[in-house]
């Protein structure tokens, strides 16, 4: 079965947002391919929930000639690394991260638990349930470059965008303008249960029940603006691009504390 017949047939998420850009969703959390089809040079962006190593596999088989020359972690969340484990060992290949990300991935520290209190739907409220855990990818994981460089990317930078948690980062590529975000802003209310499963497209901060620095995240999303990106792959919604990004994220910025920022909360100041 090839890729156009996966999209077609719809059996989960696969949108290509640029030639070289292929986002796959897994459940409620993209995945990013980077690399043109038949390439034997690419890189997979986080590896979503657990349970989806075939399809990825299958994806990537299919897209592909080849196995990735890394892996990238914008942030060690259980639905960000779900198949990371399984992936580094199928494909035998380096796995890279913050420093300030390493310790939730090597099974020294575990992150705070999600606040159900917060955001106020049904998302929110199960996540009492959702694994806060730390996993253990041992010596397989390394800290990304201090240049700023992407292993296996020409062109391509991390930034350093904290908030949602202390190493979480975002890859910008400056020719195109191109900013793979993570959880740093999304394209949907993840909050919601019903905005999930309409996929809504609309531009928020980062998931209220698992963010713990608000006063980081601000500064993430400052920073993201300041970037002026023209299209952003989120790890949480649909792509946006154009004027509708530039514009969301403006409000987003401005109306931060009102809009985004909890008024209560155990991560609330």
């Amino acid at each position: 079965m090839t890729s156009d017949n996966l999209i077609t047939e719809g059996l989960t998420g696969l949108e290509e947002v640029a030639p070289d850009i292929l986002s796959l969703r897994t459940l409620f959390v993209n995945v990013v391919f980077i690399g043109e089809t038949g390439s034997r040079n690419w890189v997979l962006v986080d590896t979503g929930m657990a349970r989806f190593t075939d399809y990825i596999v299958q994806v990537a088989t299919e897209r592909f000639q080849g196995p990735p020359s890394a892996i990238i972690l914008t942030h060690g969340h259980f639905d960000h690394v779900g198949t990371v484990i399984e992936l580094e060992q199928f494909w035998g290949v380096p796995v890279y991260a913050h420093p300030l990300e390493i310790p939730y991935l090597t099974g020294l520290k575990d992150y705070p638990p999600a606040d159900p209190s917060v955001g106020g739907g049904l998302m929110s409220r199960l996540s009492f349930a959702y694994p806060n855990e730390a996993i253990n990818l041992d010596d397989r994981i390394f800290s990304l470059p201090k240049d700023h460089s992407v292993p296996g990317l020409s062109g391509w930078e991390w930034v350093h965008t904290p908030g949602h948690t202390p190493g979480h980062v975002s890859l910008f590529r400056e020719a195109d303008r191109l900013l793979i975000a993570g959880d740093a802003i999304i394209t949907v209310k993840q909050e919601s249960l019903w905005s999930v499963l309409l996929q809504d497209k609309q531009l928020h901060g980062p998931p209220s029940y698992f963010t713990t620095d608000w006063q980081a995240a601000h500064q993430s999303v400052q920073h993201i603006r300041h970037l002026e990106p023209k299209l952003a792959i989120t790890g949480h919604g649909h792509a946006l691009s154009g004027d509708m990004l530039s514009e969301s994220l403006k409000r987003l910025d401005l109306d931060f504390e009102e809009s985004t920022v909890p008024d209560h909360g155990k991560y609330v100041d």
